[in-house]
Protein backbone atom coordinates (compact mmCIF):
# COMPACT_ATOMS: atom_id res chain seq x y z
CA UNK A 1 0.00 0.00 0.00
CA UNK A 2 1.33 3.44 -0.97
CA UNK A 3 1.38 5.94 1.89
CA UNK A 4 -0.53 9.18 1.30
CA UNK A 5 1.55 12.27 2.10
CA UNK A 6 -0.28 14.65 4.39
CA UNK A 7 0.00 18.41 3.66
CA UNK A 8 2.48 20.29 5.85
CA UNK A 9 0.90 22.24 8.70
CA UNK A 10 0.66 26.05 8.07
CA UNK A 11 2.51 26.75 11.36
CA UNK A 12 5.41 24.62 10.18
CA UNK A 13 5.34 26.38 6.82
CA UNK A 14 5.52 29.75 8.58
CA UNK A 15 8.56 28.60 10.57
CA UNK A 16 10.29 27.42 7.39
CA UNK A 17 9.55 30.72 5.62
CA UNK A 18 11.27 32.58 8.50
CA UNK A 19 14.20 30.18 8.78
CA UNK A 20 17.37 32.10 9.69
CA UNK A 21 20.36 31.80 7.43
CA UNK A 22 22.71 31.48 10.41
CA UNK A 23 20.94 28.49 11.95
CA UNK A 24 23.35 26.08 13.67
CA UNK A 25 24.51 22.89 11.97
CA UNK A 26 22.01 20.04 12.40
CA UNK A 27 19.07 22.32 13.08
CA UNK A 28 17.24 21.20 9.92
CA UNK A 29 17.51 17.52 10.83
CA UNK A 30 16.25 18.18 14.35
CA UNK A 31 13.36 20.30 13.00
CA UNK A 32 12.35 17.58 10.52
CA UNK A 33 12.40 14.87 13.18
CA UNK A 34 10.21 16.93 15.52
CA UNK A 35 7.53 17.73 12.88
CA UNK A 36 7.65 14.53 10.82
CA UNK A 37 8.67 16.04 7.49
CA UNK A 38 11.56 15.38 5.14
CA UNK A 39 14.67 17.47 4.66
CA UNK A 40 13.84 17.61 0.94
CA UNK A 41 10.54 19.40 1.73
CA UNK A 42 12.28 21.93 4.00
CA UNK A 43 14.90 22.87 1.42
CA UNK A 44 12.27 23.06 -1.36
CA UNK A 45 10.12 25.48 0.71
CA UNK A 46 13.17 27.59 1.66
CA UNK A 47 14.10 27.87 -2.02
CA UNK A 48 10.54 28.93 -2.85
CA UNK A 49 10.67 31.57 -0.09
CA UNK A 50 13.86 33.05 -1.55
CA UNK A 51 12.53 33.16 -5.12
CA UNK A 52 8.79 33.91 -4.67
CA UNK A 53 8.71 35.46 -1.20
CA UNK A 54 7.74 34.08 2.23
CA UNK A 55 4.01 34.29 1.46
CA UNK A 56 4.36 31.67 -1.34
CA UNK A 57 5.34 29.08 1.25
CA UNK A 58 2.23 29.34 3.41
CA UNK A 59 -0.19 27.60 0.94
CA UNK A 60 0.49 24.25 -0.79
CA UNK A 61 0.66 24.30 -4.56
CA UNK A 62 -1.50 22.09 -6.76
CA UNK A 63 0.08 18.92 -8.09
CA UNK A 64 -2.05 18.86 -11.18
CA UNK A 65 0.07 18.69 -14.35
CA UNK A 66 0.14 21.77 -16.56
CA UNK A 67 -1.09 19.70 -19.51
CA UNK A 68 -2.78 16.30 -20.00
CA UNK A 69 -2.19 15.14 -23.58
CA UNK A 70 -3.94 11.80 -22.90
CA UNK A 71 -7.08 13.35 -21.42
CA UNK A 72 -10.29 12.24 -23.13
CA UNK A 73 -12.21 15.11 -24.64
CA UNK A 74 -15.96 15.51 -24.35
CA UNK A 75 -16.28 14.85 -28.07
CA UNK A 76 -14.55 11.48 -27.78
CA UNK A 77 -16.69 10.60 -24.76
CA UNK A 78 -19.78 11.38 -26.82
CA UNK A 79 -18.55 9.13 -29.64
CA UNK A 80 -17.92 6.29 -27.19
CA UNK A 81 -21.40 6.52 -25.66
CA UNK A 82 -22.96 6.68 -29.15
CA UNK A 83 -21.05 3.58 -30.32
CA UNK A 84 -22.14 1.70 -27.20
CA UNK A 85 -25.77 2.67 -27.82
CA UNK A 86 -25.56 1.53 -31.45
CA UNK A 87 -24.09 -1.85 -30.49
CA UNK A 88 -26.74 -2.33 -27.82
CA UNK A 89 -29.53 -1.46 -30.27
CA UNK A 90 -28.14 -4.05 -32.72
CA UNK A 91 -28.20 -6.78 -30.09
CA UNK A 92 -24.40 -7.14 -30.02
CA UNK A 93 -22.00 -7.07 -27.08
CA UNK A 94 -21.56 -3.46 -25.93
CA UNK A 95 -19.06 -3.69 -23.08
CA UNK A 96 -15.89 -1.56 -22.90
CA UNK A 97 -13.82 -4.11 -24.84
CA UNK A 98 -16.42 -4.43 -27.60
CA UNK A 99 -16.77 -0.65 -27.89
CA UNK A 100 -12.97 -0.28 -27.97
CA UNK A 101 -12.66 -2.77 -30.85
CA UNK A 102 -15.56 -1.16 -32.73
CA UNK A 103 -14.08 2.33 -32.46
CA UNK A 104 -10.78 0.98 -33.79
CA UNK A 105 -12.60 -0.66 -36.70
CA UNK A 106 -14.33 2.66 -37.45
CA UNK A 107 -10.92 4.32 -37.82
CA UNK A 108 -11.38 6.98 -35.13
CA UNK A 109 -8.21 8.95 -34.36
CA UNK A 110 -8.48 8.79 -30.57
CA UNK A 111 -9.78 5.58 -29.02
CA UNK A 112 -9.80 5.39 -25.20
CA UNK A 113 -8.61 2.24 -23.47
CA UNK A 114 -11.19 -0.28 -22.20
CA UNK A 115 -10.57 0.95 -18.64
CA UNK A 116 -11.19 4.56 -19.68
CA UNK A 117 -14.32 3.53 -21.57
CA UNK A 118 -15.65 1.74 -18.48
CA UNK A 119 -15.12 4.93 -16.47
CA UNK A 120 -16.78 7.04 -19.18
CA UNK A 121 -19.83 4.77 -19.24
CA UNK A 122 -20.20 4.91 -15.46
CA UNK A 123 -19.92 8.69 -15.47
CA UNK A 124 -22.52 8.89 -18.25
CA UNK A 125 -24.90 6.67 -16.26
CA UNK A 126 -25.19 3.96 -18.94
CA UNK A 127 -23.25 1.33 -16.96
CA UNK A 128 -22.53 0.52 -13.37
CA UNK A 129 -19.60 -0.95 -11.49
CA UNK A 130 -19.94 -4.74 -11.10
CA UNK A 131 -16.90 -6.19 -9.27
CA UNK A 132 -18.39 -9.70 -9.31
CA UNK A 133 -18.10 -9.82 -13.13
CA UNK A 134 -14.31 -9.46 -12.99
CA UNK A 135 -12.80 -12.42 -14.89
CA UNK A 136 -11.15 -15.04 -12.73
CA UNK A 137 -7.47 -15.59 -13.46
CA UNK A 138 -7.60 -19.15 -12.10
CA UNK A 139 -9.58 -20.62 -15.01
CA UNK A 140 -7.63 -22.97 -17.27
CA UNK A 141 -9.01 -22.69 -20.76
CA UNK A 142 -9.02 -25.79 -22.98
CA UNK A 143 -9.13 -25.57 -26.75
CA UNK A 144 -8.54 -28.09 -29.52
CA UNK A 145 -5.42 -27.39 -31.64
CA UNK A 146 -7.04 -27.02 -35.07
CA UNK A 147 -10.37 -26.41 -36.79
CA UNK A 148 -12.48 -29.53 -37.34
CA UNK A 149 -10.71 -31.30 -34.49
CA UNK A 150 -13.91 -31.03 -32.45
CA UNK A 151 -17.35 -29.52 -32.96
CA UNK A 152 -19.76 -28.66 -30.19
CA UNK A 153 -23.48 -29.25 -30.72
CA UNK A 154 -26.27 -28.04 -28.47
CA UNK A 155 -29.90 -27.00 -28.76
CA UNK A 156 -31.76 -24.22 -26.96
CA UNK A 157 -35.44 -23.35 -26.75
CA UNK A 158 -36.96 -20.24 -28.26
CA UNK A 159 -40.50 -18.89 -28.63
CA UNK A 160 -42.19 -17.75 -31.84
CA UNK A 161 -45.02 -15.28 -32.03
CA UNK A 162 -48.16 -16.59 -30.41
CA UNK A 163 -46.17 -18.46 -27.78
CA UNK A 164 -45.23 -21.40 -29.99
CA UNK A 165 -42.04 -23.07 -28.77
CA UNK A 166 -39.22 -24.16 -31.04
CA UNK A 167 -35.61 -25.28 -30.80
CA UNK A 168 -32.45 -23.76 -32.25
CA UNK A 169 -29.56 -26.17 -32.92
CA UNK A 170 -26.18 -24.41 -32.84
CA UNK A 171 -23.00 -26.13 -34.01
CA UNK A 172 -19.64 -24.41 -33.47
CA UNK A 173 -16.01 -25.29 -33.96
CA UNK A 174 -14.16 -25.66 -30.65
CA UNK A 175 -10.84 -24.23 -31.87
CA UNK A 176 -12.04 -21.08 -33.62
CA UNK A 177 -15.56 -20.61 -32.14
CA UNK A 178 -16.72 -20.50 -35.79
CA UNK A 179 -20.46 -21.14 -36.22
CA UNK A 180 -20.37 -23.96 -38.77
CA UNK A 181 -24.16 -24.44 -38.95
CA UNK A 182 -27.47 -23.60 -37.26
CA UNK A 183 -30.86 -25.21 -37.66
CA UNK A 184 -34.34 -24.28 -36.41
CA UNK A 185 -36.93 -26.97 -35.65
CA UNK A 186 -40.09 -27.45 -33.65
CA UNK A 187 -38.48 -30.00 -31.34
CA UNK A 188 -35.16 -31.46 -30.25
CA UNK A 189 -35.20 -34.63 -32.32
CA UNK A 190 -32.46 -36.88 -33.63
CA UNK A 191 -33.62 -36.17 -37.20
CA UNK A 192 -33.04 -32.44 -36.82
CA UNK A 193 -29.73 -33.01 -35.01
CA UNK A 194 -28.55 -35.09 -37.96
CA UNK A 195 -29.78 -32.36 -40.33
CA UNK A 196 -27.63 -29.63 -38.76
CA UNK A 197 -24.56 -31.89 -38.66
CA UNK A 198 -25.01 -32.88 -42.31
CA UNK A 199 -25.41 -29.22 -43.25
CA UNK A 200 -22.08 -28.39 -41.60
CA UNK A 201 -20.27 -31.43 -43.03
CA UNK A 202 -21.42 -30.59 -46.56
CA UNK A 203 -19.84 -27.14 -46.24
CA UNK A 204 -16.83 -27.59 -43.98
CA UNK A 205 -15.87 -31.27 -44.07
CA UNK A 206 -15.99 -34.07 -41.50
CA UNK A 207 -14.77 -33.29 -37.95
CA UNK A 208 -12.77 -35.69 -35.83
CA UNK A 209 -15.00 -35.37 -32.76
CA UNK A 210 -18.51 -34.23 -31.93
CA UNK A 211 -19.14 -33.00 -28.38
CA UNK A 212 -22.69 -32.71 -27.05
CA UNK A 213 -24.68 -33.19 -23.88
CA UNK A 214 -26.40 -36.43 -22.88
CA UNK A 215 -29.78 -35.61 -24.42
CA UNK A 216 -31.81 -38.38 -26.01
CA UNK A 217 -31.65 -36.71 -29.42
CA UNK A 218 -27.89 -36.03 -29.26
CA UNK A 219 -25.90 -38.69 -27.44
CA UNK A 220 -27.65 -41.12 -25.08
CA UNK A 221 -24.57 -43.39 -24.79
CA UNK A 222 -24.42 -42.95 -21.02
CA UNK A 223 -28.01 -44.22 -20.86
CA UNK A 224 -26.96 -47.56 -22.30
CA UNK A 225 -27.78 -47.37 -26.01
CA UNK A 226 -26.51 -45.77 -29.21
CA UNK A 227 -28.52 -42.85 -30.55
CA UNK A 228 -29.30 -42.16 -34.18
CA UNK A 229 -26.92 -39.19 -34.35
CA UNK A 230 -24.07 -41.20 -32.79
CA UNK A 231 -24.60 -44.02 -35.28
CA UNK A 232 -24.82 -41.57 -38.17
CA UNK A 233 -21.57 -39.73 -37.44
CA UNK A 234 -19.87 -42.94 -36.30
CA UNK A 235 -20.25 -44.35 -39.79
CA UNK A 236 -18.15 -41.38 -40.98
CA UNK A 237 -15.46 -42.10 -38.38
CA UNK A 238 -16.46 -39.23 -36.09
CA UNK A 239 -15.98 -39.89 -32.37
CA UNK A 240 -19.08 -38.78 -30.47
CA UNK A 241 -18.24 -37.63 -26.93
CA UNK A 242 -20.30 -36.10 -24.14
CA UNK A 243 -19.80 -34.10 -20.99
CA UNK A 244 -20.54 -35.41 -17.52
CA UNK A 245 -24.21 -35.35 -16.53
CA UNK A 246 -25.27 -32.12 -14.85
CA UNK A 247 -21.95 -30.47 -15.81
CA UNK A 248 -22.87 -27.97 -18.56
CA UNK A 249 -19.48 -26.24 -18.21
CA UNK A 250 -18.03 -28.90 -20.53
CA UNK A 251 -20.15 -27.34 -23.30
CA UNK A 252 -19.50 -23.84 -21.93
CA UNK A 253 -18.52 -22.39 -25.30
CA UNK A 254 -21.85 -23.36 -26.79
CA UNK A 255 -23.77 -22.21 -23.70
CA UNK A 256 -22.13 -18.78 -24.04
CA UNK A 257 -22.96 -18.87 -27.74
CA UNK A 258 -26.66 -19.20 -26.84
CA UNK A 259 -26.45 -16.07 -24.69
CA UNK A 260 -24.96 -14.05 -27.55
CA UNK A 261 -27.68 -15.31 -29.90
CA UNK A 262 -30.50 -14.40 -27.49
CA UNK A 263 -29.13 -10.88 -27.03
CA UNK A 264 -29.22 -10.45 -30.80
CA UNK A 265 -32.69 -11.95 -31.28
CA UNK A 266 -34.15 -9.76 -28.52
CA UNK A 267 -33.47 -6.73 -30.74
CA UNK A 268 -35.10 -8.28 -33.81
CA UNK A 269 -38.83 -8.50 -34.65
CA UNK A 270 -40.39 -11.60 -33.14
CA UNK A 271 -40.39 -14.30 -35.81
CA UNK A 272 -43.72 -15.82 -36.75
CA UNK A 273 -42.44 -18.97 -38.46
CA UNK A 274 -39.47 -21.28 -38.55
CA UNK A 275 -38.37 -19.81 -41.88
CA UNK A 276 -38.30 -16.27 -40.47
CA UNK A 277 -36.39 -17.39 -37.40
CA UNK A 278 -33.95 -19.35 -39.54
CA UNK A 279 -33.25 -16.21 -41.58
CA UNK A 280 -32.57 -14.24 -38.38
CA UNK A 281 -30.26 -16.95 -37.05
CA UNK A 282 -28.37 -17.10 -40.37
CA UNK A 283 -27.90 -13.32 -40.27
CA UNK A 284 -26.60 -13.61 -36.72
CA UNK A 285 -24.13 -16.33 -37.72
CA UNK A 286 -22.74 -14.08 -40.46
CA UNK A 287 -22.26 -11.15 -38.05
CA UNK A 288 -20.85 -13.44 -35.38
CA UNK A 289 -18.34 -15.11 -37.71
CA UNK A 290 -17.14 -12.12 -39.73
CA UNK A 291 -17.78 -8.87 -37.86
CA UNK A 292 -17.78 -9.49 -34.11
CA UNK A 293 -14.31 -9.70 -32.47
CA UNK A 294 -14.38 -12.64 -30.08
CA UNK A 295 -12.96 -11.89 -26.64
CA UNK A 296 -12.27 -15.60 -26.06
CA UNK A 297 -9.82 -15.79 -29.01
CA UNK A 298 -6.16 -14.65 -28.90
CA UNK A 299 -5.90 -11.12 -30.20
CA UNK A 300 -9.70 -10.74 -30.08
CA UNK A 301 -10.01 -11.68 -33.76
CA UNK A 302 -13.21 -12.80 -35.44
CA UNK A 303 -14.04 -16.53 -35.57
CA UNK A 304 -13.56 -16.47 -39.35
CA UNK A 305 -10.00 -15.17 -38.93
CA UNK A 306 -9.21 -17.87 -36.37
CA UNK A 307 -10.84 -20.50 -38.61
CA UNK A 308 -8.65 -19.55 -41.58
CA UNK A 309 -5.43 -19.02 -39.59
CA UNK A 310 -4.78 -22.72 -38.85
CA UNK A 311 -4.91 -25.69 -41.25
CA UNK A 312 -7.92 -27.91 -40.62
CA UNK A 313 -7.54 -31.25 -38.90
CA UNK A 314 -7.49 -34.30 -41.14
CA UNK A 315 -10.88 -35.99 -41.55
CA UNK A 316 -11.27 -39.32 -39.75
CA UNK A 317 -11.25 -42.65 -41.50
CA UNK A 318 -14.73 -44.19 -41.77
CA UNK A 319 -15.03 -47.33 -39.64
CA UNK A 320 -16.27 -50.56 -41.21
CA UNK A 321 -19.67 -51.78 -40.10
CA UNK A 322 -19.62 -54.40 -37.36
CA UNK A 323 -21.49 -57.63 -38.00
CA UNK A 324 -24.78 -57.83 -36.17
CA UNK A 325 -26.45 -60.76 -34.44
CA UNK A 326 -28.28 -62.79 -37.07
CA UNK A 327 -30.33 -65.00 -34.79
CA UNK A 328 -30.30 -66.45 -31.34
CA UNK A 329 -29.84 -70.16 -30.91
CA UNK A 330 -30.65 -71.59 -27.46
CA UNK A 331 -27.48 -71.57 -25.43
CA UNK A 332 -25.35 -69.56 -27.87
CA UNK A 333 -25.30 -66.75 -30.43
CA UNK A 334 -24.58 -67.08 -34.12
CA UNK A 335 -22.93 -64.28 -36.07
CA UNK A 336 -22.66 -63.96 -39.83
CA UNK A 337 -19.14 -64.49 -41.04
CA UNK A 338 -17.69 -62.53 -43.93
CA UNK A 339 -15.73 -64.29 -46.64
CA UNK A 340 -12.03 -64.21 -45.65
CA UNK A 341 -9.54 -62.45 -47.91
CA UNK A 342 -7.75 -64.61 -50.43
CA UNK A 343 -4.07 -64.88 -51.38
CA UNK A 344 -2.78 -64.38 -47.83
CA UNK A 345 0.90 -65.10 -46.99
CA UNK A 346 1.74 -68.38 -45.27
CA UNK A 347 2.27 -66.70 -41.88
CA UNK A 348 -1.06 -64.82 -41.99
CA UNK A 349 -4.53 -66.05 -41.17
CA UNK A 350 -8.00 -64.61 -40.52
CA UNK A 351 -9.67 -64.78 -37.15
CA UNK A 352 -12.91 -63.38 -35.73
CA UNK A 353 -12.67 -61.54 -32.42
CA UNK A 354 -14.92 -63.03 -29.76
CA UNK A 355 -17.53 -61.11 -27.79
CA UNK A 356 -15.02 -60.56 -24.96
CA UNK A 357 -12.28 -59.38 -27.33
CA UNK A 358 -10.11 -62.50 -27.77
CA UNK A 359 -8.82 -64.46 -30.76
CA UNK A 360 -7.47 -68.03 -30.82
CA UNK A 361 -4.22 -69.15 -32.43
CA UNK A 362 -2.49 -72.52 -31.94
CA UNK A 363 -4.65 -73.36 -28.91
CA UNK A 364 -3.72 -70.04 -27.23
CA UNK A 365 -6.18 -67.22 -26.59
CA UNK A 366 -4.79 -63.71 -27.24
CA UNK A 367 -6.43 -60.55 -25.91
CA UNK A 368 -7.27 -57.94 -28.56
CA UNK A 369 -9.85 -55.71 -26.89
CA UNK A 370 -13.57 -55.73 -26.28
CA UNK A 371 -14.08 -52.75 -28.59
CA UNK A 372 -13.11 -55.02 -31.53
CA UNK A 373 -15.68 -57.72 -30.72
CA UNK A 374 -17.19 -59.65 -33.66
CA UNK A 375 -14.73 -58.09 -36.12
CA UNK A 376 -12.56 -60.11 -38.49
CA UNK A 377 -8.84 -59.47 -38.08
CA UNK A 378 -5.60 -60.59 -39.65
CA UNK A 379 -3.15 -62.49 -37.43
CA UNK A 380 0.49 -62.40 -38.54
CA UNK A 381 2.99 -64.83 -36.98
CA UNK A 382 6.48 -63.29 -36.96
CA UNK A 383 8.73 -65.58 -34.96
CA UNK A 384 7.86 -65.11 -31.30
CA UNK A 385 5.64 -62.14 -32.18
CA UNK A 386 1.94 -62.29 -32.95
CA UNK A 387 0.71 -59.14 -34.71
CA UNK A 388 -3.05 -58.54 -34.95
CA UNK A 389 -4.34 -56.03 -37.51
CA UNK A 390 -7.67 -55.09 -39.02
CA UNK A 391 -8.50 -55.96 -42.62
CA UNK A 392 -6.98 -52.64 -43.75
CA UNK A 393 -3.63 -53.43 -42.14
CA UNK A 394 -3.91 -51.12 -39.11
CA UNK A 395 -2.19 -52.73 -36.10
CA UNK A 396 -4.60 -53.45 -33.25
CA UNK A 397 -2.31 -55.38 -30.89
CA UNK A 398 1.10 -57.03 -30.66
CA UNK A 399 1.61 -60.04 -28.41
CA UNK A 400 4.51 -62.38 -27.57
CA UNK A 401 4.04 -66.16 -27.85
CA UNK A 402 3.84 -67.67 -24.37
CA UNK A 403 5.81 -70.54 -22.89
CA UNK A 404 4.48 -74.07 -23.47
CA UNK A 405 1.44 -74.82 -21.37
CA UNK A 406 0.22 -71.18 -21.18
CA UNK A 407 -3.17 -70.88 -22.80
CA UNK A 408 -3.92 -67.14 -22.40
CA UNK A 409 -1.97 -63.98 -23.28
CA UNK A 410 -3.54 -60.77 -22.01
CA UNK A 411 -2.83 -57.13 -22.64
CA UNK A 412 -0.86 -56.57 -19.44
CA UNK A 413 -3.84 -55.49 -17.38
CA UNK A 414 -5.20 -57.55 -14.48
CA UNK A 415 -8.18 -59.74 -15.27
CA UNK A 416 -11.52 -59.22 -13.57
CA UNK A 417 -13.17 -56.05 -12.33
CA UNK A 418 -10.98 -52.98 -12.44
CA UNK A 419 -10.65 -50.82 -9.33
CA UNK A 420 -12.48 -47.52 -9.37
CA UNK A 421 -10.37 -44.50 -10.25
CA UNK A 422 -10.91 -40.77 -10.12
CA UNK A 423 -9.89 -40.26 -13.74
CA UNK A 424 -12.38 -38.70 -16.14
CA UNK A 425 -14.17 -40.95 -18.55
CA UNK A 426 -12.72 -40.99 -22.11
CA UNK A 427 -16.21 -40.00 -23.28
CA UNK A 428 -16.03 -36.77 -21.24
Amino acid sequence: MVAVTEPIDPVVRLAISQWPDDAPRGAVSTFCAEHGISRKSVYALRKRARTDGPAAVLEPRTRRPKSSPSAVSDEVKGHAVAVRAALEASGLDHGPISVHDKMHAMGLEQVPSPASLARIFREAGVARLEPKKKPRSAWRRFVYPAPNACWQLDATEYVLSGGRKCVIFQLIDDHSRYAVASHVAFGETAKDAIAVVDKAIATHGVPQRLLSDNGLALNPSRRGYVGQLVGHVGALGVEAITGKPYKPTTQGKNERFHQTLFRYLDKQPLAGSLAELQAQVDAFDHVYNTQRPHQGLPGRVTPLTAWEATPKADPPRPKPDRPVVAERVPGRYQFPRAQPPTDLPANTCVRTVSAVGNIGLDSVSYKVGGQHGFRQVLVVSDGDKVIITDLDGEVLAERTRPAPGVKYVGNGRPRGLRPKTMKASPKS
